[in-house]
């Protein structure tokens, strides 16, 4: 299968997931942020969290974020740490969290220069061989993502929290990536080198 309709495969099983929360409603990024007190203790006040196992929000596209929020509410996406945080949220205050993270500025970690070399060429070209389209097709040569299409900034993300995700789709643990599978079927061809050197490369990215 060439580049082409490896690209467009990915670009249309992503697409499916990018419109699977079917909300209208418009979230307030000034009324988010006094919603997100509690969130905070985790992801930091502004959405950059400290601890490594939590993931930054800062910068994140808000219908990526309102996606994850209701499949995490709804029990789509299991998240131990999450459980029960959001049952007394309702639909727009789930887009208003959304639209304050979205709004804040992500920070960005380093990359080990002894991985740097594997998952940079990962990331930018893919593993023709093995199959891999490049991440660059829906999460852009700077990690920015793609925010109207759903597709998730992840540059600068802790590496940890990269790693635990791709191996999470590997194994099926993690499954909301729509019906097509696209993260699990590019993740189920990387091997535990492949992902660290991914995770790596990606905390440096912006």
């Amino acid at each position: 299968m060439n580049k082409f309709f490896v690209s467009l495969l990915l670009t249309m099983g992503v697409s499916g997931i990018a419109q699977a929360t079917g909300t209208t409603v418009v979230g307030d990024a000034a009324a988010g942020q006094a919603k997100t007190a509690v969130c905070g203790a985790c992801h930091g006040p502004d959405g950059n969290s400290m601890a490594p196992n939590f993931p930054k929000l800062a910068g994140q596209g808000d219908r990526y974020l309102l996606k994850q929020l209701h499949e995490i509410k709804d029990g789509k996406r299991q998240v131990l740490e999450m459980t029960g945080q959001l049952a007394n949220l309702n639909d727009q205050d789930l887009a208003d969290i959304a639209a304050y993270y979205a709004s804040q500025k992500s920070s960005v970690g380093a990359a080990d220069p002894a991985l740097v070399a594997r998952g940079e060429e990962l990331f930018r070209g893919g593993d023709l061989q093995k199959g891999l389209p490049a991440c660059t097709g829906c999460h852009a040569p700077d990690g920015q993502g793609n925010a109207p299409a759903g597709f998730p900034h992840v540059g600068g993300q802790h590496a940890s929290y990269i790693e635990k995700q791709l191996t999470a789709f590997r194994e099926g643990d993690r499954t909301n990536d729509g019906d097509t599978l696209v993260m699990r079927a590019i993740a189920a061809k990387l091997s535990n080198k492949d992902i660290k050197a991914l995770a790596s490369y990606i905390q440096g990215l912006h």
